[in-house]
């Protein structure tokens, strides 16, 4: 299966509360050494959610949960540049929450991962803890790995179906599921306006790509080397696509075969070879025009005309007087 990286924009929550013992516990697990309460400074970020996004995609309730866990003890950086002087915070709590009342794009109830993290009071880290408590920083991105995306309507991997993001099939809306995370990577404080809690940036990562992706490769030319993965992925989309040429071509021979038909019958002076000659420059629409067309003729032409006229007066009667008895 395909791994995704992503990243994902979420927001810092709201003002900080005070830190619990409970929290400076789990605090001090990552600290060399005991910290105190006016050590630290302790704030909340809404890291992801299970609304669709900017992109059409969502994390499912089960990849929150999944999420909970793997984000635990992950290092906050600077506009994802993973070097040692970037690291800033840490998170060291995650959970699962509902918003009571609140429903996402689809219908469904909503939930989002918020995370507890923490940061030395240091004169290093004095601007930014400024920062966030005036709300000029607010905005945070997360970089994660999941398993596969798959299609909301029919569940395959997205891109080797014929739904489309951001369409609605007997109602639903069509999205990607990510699913099944495998891993997180970090979370950046970046300077983007705020957007979607579930954010809005992805990026690949040097793994395999989604079909989006690899098409976007193939468009832009040059040298293109694919993972055995992609491969697969694209001969799957490929074989998807001349199945449904075939069947295209299947639908429209049946088409023009009804027109050139009912042409014989509405258009008699019309020669077979040219309605075919003209069939063929007309796309499906167009066809469809015509055969209805032909048919309102073909009814019209062929109209049931009464023969027992009953009690009608004799100027009517006269004008069907070859079917009088």
């Amino acid at each position: 299966m395909k791994q995704n990286d992503i990243t994902k924009a979420a927001l810092i929550g709201d003002s900080p509360a005070a830190v619990s013992e409970e929290e400076l516990g789990l605090i001090n697990g990552y600290a060399r050494r005991a910290l105190t309460a006016d050590e630290v400074y302790v704030f909340s970020v809404v890291l992801c959610d299970n609304d669709v996004d900017r992109d059409g995609e969502r994390f499912t309730v089960e990849s929150l949960f999944a999420l909970e866990k793997l984000f635990v003890g992950k290092t906050g950086i600077m506009d994802h540049n993973p070097s040692a002087q970037n690291q800033k915070a840490r998170i060291f709590a995650c959970r699962v929450e509902s918003v009571p009342g609140r429903v996402t794009a689809t219908g469904d109830d909503y939930f989002r991962l918020t995370a507890r993290a923490y940061m030395p009071k240091t004169e290093d880290n004095r601007s930014l803890i400024d920062a966030i408590d005036s709300g000029i920083v607010k905005e945070v991105s997360v970089g994660c790995a999941v398993e596969k995306t798959v299609c909301s309507i029919c569940g395959e991997e997205q891109g080797l179906c014929a739904h489309q993001k951001g369409e609605r099939y007997s109602g639903k809306l069509c999205c990607g599921e990510l699913q099944n995370p495998l891993d997180a990577y970090e979370w950046s404080f970046v300077a983007v306006p705020a957007q979607k809690a579930a954010g809005v940036v992805k990026s690949a990562k040097g793994k395999e790509g989604s079909m989006e992706q690899i098409l976007k490769k193939l468009e832009e030319g040059g040298n293109l080397l694919l993972s055995e993965s992609e491969c697969r992925k694209l001969c799957g989309y490929i074989g998807n696509l001349k199945q449904s040429a075939k069947d295209g071509v299947f639908y429209r021979d049946s088409l023009t075969a009804e027109v050139l038909r009912l042409s014989a019958a509405v258009q008699p002076d019309i020669s077979r070879e040219t309605m075919e000659s003209v069939a063929k420059s007309l796309n499906i629409s167009q066809l469809k025009e015509v055969k209805t067309a032909f048919e309102k003729q073909k009814q019209q032409a062929y109209a049931p005309v009464p023969q027992l006229l009953g009690k009608q007066s004799k100027q009517k009667t006269e004008s069907f007087g070859q079917f009088t008895i």
